[in-house]
C-alpha cells in the first residue's frame, strides 16, 4: 500500500477533516431540546454548494419545527415505510436483515415483531427536521445523453446525495447529531407537505443535540479496496463469501450451504 504521507502545508486541514468525517455517525436518539437559532440554516447553507449535474442545483429544503407536523410525518413513516421495508426484510434470512429489522427472537410473532420496530421510532422528537426535496426538471440541465439510458434520475439523486452528505458533516462540525431517514413511498410526506407532484422526496433529515453516544461501525481495510491501474483479482471475493461478510457486519454467523432457515429461525405465520 502506498504511503499516505501529507506534504505538512496540508496536514492540518486534512487532519481535521478526516478526523470530522470518523467522528460523523447516524444518531438515532436525539434530546428535543432547542438548538441555536440559526444553526439548521447553517447546516443548509453548506449544503447548498454540493456538486450537481451542470450545476443544476435541484435541492430544495422544508425546515419542520411545528410538532404536529412532525408527528405527522414520523406517523406516516410508521405506518408506511416501515411497515413496507419490515415485510421486505422477512424475505431475508434472519442474518442477512437490516440492522434496523434485527431482533433477537426470531421466533416470535412477526406481527409483535413488527410493532416493536415501530415503537423504536422516536426522530420526531428532534427540534427539527429537514426533509429534502429535488427539482428533477433543474437537472435538464445536464447534458442529454445522461437522460438516454434512464440515468436523468440517478444524476438527479447523485447530486441530492452530495448536498446531504455534506449536510451531515456540517451539523457534526456543529456537535449536532442526524438521521439518515431514507423515502422509499413519498405520497404521505406530499400530501403532508403539500409538495408538488413534479418533486421527489428524497430524505428526512431529523437533527438536534444527541441524547446517546454515537456507535461507529468497523471499516474495511484501505488496502482491500484499492486497487491500481487495473482491478487486481486477487481481492475478488466469491458470492458465498459477500453473505457470510454481510452477516459479518450484523455480528452474525452464516452457516454454509443453508438452504432454508431452519426450525429455530423461521417464525410460524398463519
Amino acid at each position: 500500500m502506498r504511503s499516505l504521507e501529507i506534504a505538512p502545508a496540508h496536514h492540518e486541514e486534512y487532519d481535521f477533516f478526516l478526523d470530522l468525517i470518523k467522528n460523523r455517525s447516524s444518531i438515532r436518539s436525539l434530546k428535543p431540546d432547542p438548538i441555536p437559532d440559526g444553526y439548521v440554516e447553517k447546516v443548509i447553507e453548506a449544503g447548498r454548494w454540493a456538486m450537481s449535474g451542470a450545476n443544476s442545483q435541484p435541492w430544495e429544503f422544508i425546515i419542520v419545527r411545528d410538532p404536529a407536523t412532525k408527528k405527522a410525518i414520523a406517523d406516516a413513516y410508521r405506518e408506511v415505510n416501515i411497515e413496507f421495508i419490515y415485510w421486505m426484510e422477512q424475505q431475508r434470512l434472519p442474518e442477512l436483515r437490516h440492522p434496523s429489522f434485527h431482533l433477537n427472537d426470531y421466533s416470535e410473532d412477526p406481527r409483535k415483531q413488527l410493532e416493536h420496530v415501530k415503537s423504536r421510532t422516536r426522530w420526531e422528537e428532534a427540534p427539527a427536521l429537514i426533509v429534502v426535496i429535488g427539482d428533477g426538471r433543474r437537472q435538464w440541465g445536464t447534458v442529454q445523453g445522461a437522460h438516454t439510458f434512464g440515468l436523468g434520475q440517478t444524476h438527479l439523486t447523485d447530486g441530492l446525495a452530495n448536498c446531504c452528505q455534506i449536510m451531515h458533516l456540517a451539523a457534526a462540525s456543529l456537535g449536532l447529531g442526524t438521521q439518515w431517514i431514507t423515502v422509499h413511498i413519498q405520497d404521505p410526506y406530499k400530501r403532508i407537505l403539500d409538495i408538488p407532484d413534479t418533486y421527489i422526496v428524497y430524505l428526512i433529515i431529523p437533527i438536534g443535540w444527541p441524547a446517546v453516544a454515537p456507535k461507529k461501525g468497523v471499516r474495511r481495510e484501505l488496502e482491500e479496496m484499492v486497487h491500481y491501474d487495473r482491478y487486481d483479482r486477487s481481492k475478488y471475493i466469491g458470492h458465498e463469501d459477500i453473505l457470510q461478510y454481510l452477516a459479518g457486519l450484523r455480528g452474525k454467523t452464516l452457516e454454509k450451504y443453508r438452504v432454508s432457515y431452519g426450525e429455530k429461525s423461521m417464525p410460524e405465520q398463519s
